[in-house]
């Protein structure tokens, strides 16, 4: 199914000062937009009646380190409507230096988990997330293995409870 135009044209008539670049020339349109508005886009693309973006289908990071981007990194949203069938790649771009974002809990629970895995994986703090806690690794882990500078050979000791007598 071709990507349907309304999507982001829908997006640039509401936050034409926050979007960085708009693609829809592959298999769905992407927006790559600025973090000031994150939270309130993402919103918009939820509740707005002609987009209905009402399923999270993935929430991940990446880190354009070794790519050259700068901004360093970038949370990436997949969104679904499942009564418009359509879908929507965005993009929020988080400077190395400031690495927090709104949760998007309160918008999908979907967000829950997936939010709490970018934070251990890639440092980035999701404020106002419910529970903040580790899903992942254990406590007391060092670093954040999936940037591109930790150290491919680093290996850390698991804990084990005997350990602590």
């Amino acid at each position: 199914m071709p990507p349907d135009p309304v999507i982001l044209e829908k997006l640039k008539e509401k936050f034409p000062t926050e979007i960085v670049s708009t693609n829809d020339s592959g298999e769905m349109p992407v927006a790559v937009i600025k973090k000031a508005e994150g939270h309130s886009i993402l919103s918009f693309m939820k509740e707005e009646p002609a987009l209905r973006f009402d399923f999270l289908i993935d929430l991940t990071a990446i880190d354009r380190q070794k790519l050259g981007g700068t901004p360093r990194f970038e949370v990436v949203y997949h969104l679904y409507s499942v009564t418009l069938k359509h879908r929507l790649r965005l993009k929020i771009q988080l400077p190395e230096e400031d690495l927090r974002l709104a949760s998007a809990v309160d918008l999908w629970k979907s967000a829950n988990w997936m939010e709490r895995e970018c934070a251990e994986m890639f440092g980035i703090l999701f404020e106002g997330h419910p529970n903040p806690k580790k899903l992942l690794l254990f406590e007391g882990f060092e670093g954040y293995p999936l940037r591109k500078d930790y150290p491919i050979d680093r290996r850390q000791k698991i804990p084990v409870p005997e350990e602590k007598l």
